[in-house]
């Protein structure tokens, strides 16, 4: 077993089903950080180019400027040190023959998803020197030698995506090794939930098992000149001999995971929520008349304790022990037509419909989310930007505008409550200092 999978906080141990489990060695507290992986390699997506830095993948800002690649104009840079950082690593080996490969025809016909790993690949084989090829060795510590030692997903002889052509080109058993490795190991990679590109972190494949109710989360820090860096965080106080689990997918995808798991990662979860959904068969769908559908949203709010005012803990609800009667909260369209109505009704200035669809959506996410799982803290952050923009549109003043004003606090306190545990990461400005900005208008 490579070296670097030995940490203090860490140990792997046998698993009954998987390969292996990570278990705390001692006592994890509430937002320690368990663990910090570099990226081996890292692409951009499409949408984010000339946004972000192609090296460390900041935000362009007023004070920094991007600046493009002179030689192939398709990367951008903070600066200097950012583009001298990432032509070492592996852009040199791609540069002059870049454009010419993103604009022939077999690139082309990729699909969208496929031209990311096509690039992905490209990068990390272009990282790799010739000293590398065929494969590194068993003994070799490296975070190359972590990567291929994972296990490769369920599909046989998967056919690699073609590569920017790189000298001396790898053999095509190799490309074959390492692509096989990519839908079951690597990571989307966002700043704030907001997905800019995918990367390859090989130690936390390595380590960490899936669950739909984790104890653990990843988040993403950005440094200047240097790779992302994914740090992974406890959600709550984790026990010594614990399973350490992350999420691979959104646990909020209810009925389609279950396949997801099976085509990408060729297992089957088995964890507390799948086995109570399987149990359960196929979910009946929400009601369509609105009647119905109101009276279904205040059971819902009813079961997990979150009416019209939260109280001073967030409740934790089991799904497990729900009614027959709030079984259609489950299906995953119920989840989808209420993001759907409070993101409307909310940017449409519809503040009373948002608030209470608003509600409903957050009873639902502590429903099925974990505690302390970030999007719940986003939409708490939510419901406080709703709850004041009602608050200063409105003609509102004296008691009703002073419990309106402590309704945005209350949110406010629970968004930095869920959030803190994750900490800063992503870009720079992010939902802790919208929080601090609401506050500060708060007490003015």
């Amino acid at each position: 077993m490579p070296e670097p999978l030995c940490y203090e906080d860490i140990k792997l141990i046998a698993h009954v089903i998987a390969r292996d489990q990570a278990v705390a060695t001692r006592k994890l507290l509430t937002g320690s950080n368990i663990l910090s992986v570099p990226g081996l390699a890292t692409v951009l997506l499409p949408s984010e180019k000339g946004r972000r830095c192609d090296t460390c993948h900041r935000l362009q800002t007023d004070e920094r400027v991007l600046r493009r690649c002179t030689g192939c104009a398709s990367y951008w840079y903070c600066d200097a040190k950012c583009q001298n950082t990432q032509w070492r690593s592996h852009h040199k080996r791609i540069c002059k023959i870049y454009n010419q490969f993103i604009s022939s025809p077999q690139f082309q016909a990729l699909q969208a998803h496929e031209k990311m790993d096509s690039l992905l690949l490209s990068h990390m084989v272009a990282q790799m020197s010739a000293t590398t090829f065929p494969l590194p060795t068993e003994d070799d510590s490296s975070q190359l030698s972590t990567f291929v030692s994972l296990l490769p997903g369920p599909i046989e002889n998967v056919v690699p995506p073609p590569i920017c052509p790189i000298s001396p080109m790898p053999s095509k058993e190799l490309l074959s090794a390492l692509y096989s490795r990519f839908g079951n190991n690597n990571f989307v990679v966002h700043s704030h939930l907001t997905t800019f590109g995918h990367g390859v972190f090989p130690l936390a494949s390595r380590l960490f098992n899936h669950s739909c109710v984790p104890n653990a989360a990843a988040k993403y820090t950005l440094s200047p000149a240097k790779t992302v860096n994914m740090e992974v965080i406890a959600l709550r106080d984790i026990l010594p001999d614990e399973e350490i689990c992350l999420p691979y997918l959104d646990p909020a995808l209810l009925q389609s995971r279950h396949q997801m798991f099976e085509l990408t990662y060729g297992f089957k979860c088995n964890c507390s929520s799948c086995i109570f959904l399987r149990n359960l068969g196929r979910m009946p769908e929400p009601p369509k008349d609105p009647l119905e559908i109101s009276t279904l949203s205040k059971q819902l709010r009813e079961y997990v304790g979150i009416e019209e005012h939260i109280g001073l803990i967030l409740p934790s609800p089991s799904m497990e022990a729900i009614s027959h009667s709030l079984l259609p909260v489950l299906h995953e369209s119920y989840m989808g037509e209420l993001s759907e109505t409070f993101s409307r009704s909310s940017h449409e200035g519809q503040y009373a419909i948002a608030l209470d669809v608003g509600i409903t959506l957050l009873a639902l996410y502590i429903l099925i989310y974990p505690s302390n799982y970030p999007q719940i803290g986003m939409h708490l952050l939510e419901l406080a930007k709703t709850r004041w923009n009602e608050a200063i549109s409105s003609d509102v003043r004296g008691d009703e505008e002073t419990v309106m004003k402590e309704q945005v606090r209350v949110f406010l306190t629970f968004a930095r409550r869920v959030l803190m545990v994750l900490g800063p990461e992503g870009d720079e400005y992010g939902p802790l200092q919208e929080i601090q900005t609401l506050e500060d208008l708060l007490n003015q």
